[in-house]
């Protein structure tokens, strides 16, 4: 038969494979239980699964929650010595069974099965939260690798400083005019400082611009009114004008260029003038329309002349 009392005496003074000690500056301080049917984790007579015929406690797998008991009258057969009772996911269900189950067990041990509940159910549902949030993933780093990619950082920097030190000396000496005759170096290097040069000067001129606009407005208000008394001077005033002054100055040009062409010509062409001449009186004898007064051209005469031998 089992006896309580004297497997408790055997675990409490001897050795138990279950039970663990704290120590503080060289002294006990307190018993823990790592048997997984413990209802509280403290080694104690109260709390031993092994050393009480009577038992009960809550444990939880795979998310759902099972009260276990244990009674004398299986004590023979270690096999089925635990019951175990699924119970329901709703809290208030579950206590209910709890409390149908347990009965006739001490107040005390109901009170601490109830108690393994809540906190069952507690910690299951931050497990349900922690889920639905982003965790961050934690992964080991090489002190080596963070090493060397380190020094790769330092010597890139470097380099990059070495580099836009070149770069911009290059693109002052372009501006100096110093490679105007050279025409092979890369194409896109040239851009790009065309680029810079031309959003330099592209600022540059908008600044202007906004400056020029600020004065514009600052003086159109003080300047609008004596704009108005300029525009005003000279009303009602008589002025007179030549008429036709640029046309006979060009009459008179054609006039003296028609004298020095007769002059040139030769005798035997005055013949032919003369018959143009009587086709004109003879045109001239009809009614003559008006014409618009047209500005003056220069004609040119050429005269070819016979060379005789």
């Amino acid at each position: 038969m089992q006896h309580d009392e004297v497997i408790w005496q055997v675990i409490n003074q001897g050795f138990c494979s279950y039970k663990v000690r704290t120590k503080l500056q060289g002294k006990d301080t307190q018993n823990f239980c790592r048997n997984k049917y413990n209802v509280t984790g403290l080694c104690n007579r109260q709390s031993c699964p092994l050393a009480n015929s009577r038992y009960s406690t809550v444990i939880e797998k795979e998310g759902w929650c099972y009260l276990m008991i244990k009674t004398i009258e299986r004590a023979h057969t270690p096999k089925n010595l635990w019951e175990r009772i699924k119970l329901p996911k709703n809290y208030a269900q579950a206590l209910a069974l709890i409390d149908k189950h347990l009965e006739y067990f001490p107040k005390t041990l109901i009170h601490r099965n109830k108690q393994r509940l809540t906190k069952i159910h507690q910690y299951l549902i931050r497990m349900r939260k922690l889920q639905l949030k982003v965790q961050p993933k934690i992964v080991g780093e090489a002190k080596k690798i963070t090493r060397r990619e380190k020094r790769r950082e330092q010597k890139a920097e470097k380099i990059a400083l070495i580099d836009r030190a070149i770069k911009a000396e290059l693109v002052q000496r372009l501006k100096s005019g110093l490679y105007d005759g050279i025409v092979n170096f890369p194409n896109q290097v040239y851009k790009d400082a065309l680029a810079d040069v031309g959003g330099e000067e592209q600022r540059e001129d908008e600044t202007e611009a906004a400056e020029g606009d600020e004065k514009a407005s600052t003086t159109a208000q003080g300047g609008g009114e004596e704009g108005e008394d300029e525009d005003e001077e000279g009303v009602g005033e008589v002025e007179y004008v030549e008429a036709y002054d640029d046309d006979f100055e060009a009459f008179e040009d054609d006039v003296e260029g028609l004298g020095e062409m007769l002059r040139a010509r030769p005798r035997g062409e005055d013949d032919d003038d003369e018959d143009g001449n009587e086709d004109e009186s003879s045109s001239s004898k009809r009614p003559k329309k008006r014409r618009k007064r047209k500005k003056a051209r220069e004609i040119e005469y050429e005269v070819e002349r016979e060379i005789t031998r």
